[in-house]
């Protein structure tokens, strides 16, 4: 910025803003605890060395993720932004062993719904494999019995041996 009023570095650093400051255009005057966290888990001087090797174009897509990685590590120290995204994961599987159990949910409720179409009476004398075919065929439409056996298949057990449904 230079001359009126120093950038958010320059005063917490304490120091005179120059007109050249690599940060200037990054951290303003206005936002001074936006630098303040980035200052607290990276340092400026590594910041600064971080800005200086990459374009200027691609400067403030870099301070924007220096700047969410020191907010991830002030919330988390351990972690950080990995914790985060592992959180994000784990929901996206919830959600998604949620959303296959409404399906077979529904696909089952579907084929009880649909009528059994009656077959053909055939002869057990004129081809066997079409009679027991036929007369075995009512036993695995018994769509009730299996519902039960998707969920039980669905359902996960957690570290401390719990049943999450």
């Amino acid at each position: 910025m230079g001359g009126n009023s120093p950038c958010a570095s320059c005063k917490l650093l304490r120091r005179r803003c120059a007109k050249d400051c690599i940060f200037a255009p990054y951290f303003p005057s206005d936002d001074p605890h936006k630098f303040a966290i980035v200052h607290k888990v990276f340092g400026a001087s590594n910041v600064s060395k971080m800005l200086q090797e990459l374009p200027v174009h691609q400067r403030a897509d870099a301070v924007s993720s220096i700047v969410y990685e020191a907010n991830a590590r002030v919330r988390d120290p351990v972690y950080g932004c990995v914790g985060a995204i592992s959180y994000l994961q784990n929901q996206v599987s919830q959600l998604q062993m949620q959303l296959a159990v409404a399906q077979a949910e529904i696909l089952c409720i579907q084929m009880q719904n649909e009528p059994v179409m009656p077959t053909p009476h055939i002869d057990p004398d004129d081809d066997k494999s079409s009679y027991l075919l036929q007369n075995n065929l009512p036993q695995y439409l018994n769509f009730a019995s299996s519902s039960n056996v998707i969920h039980d298949s669905l359902k996960r057990e957690s570290i401390f041996g719990d049943i999450i449904s």
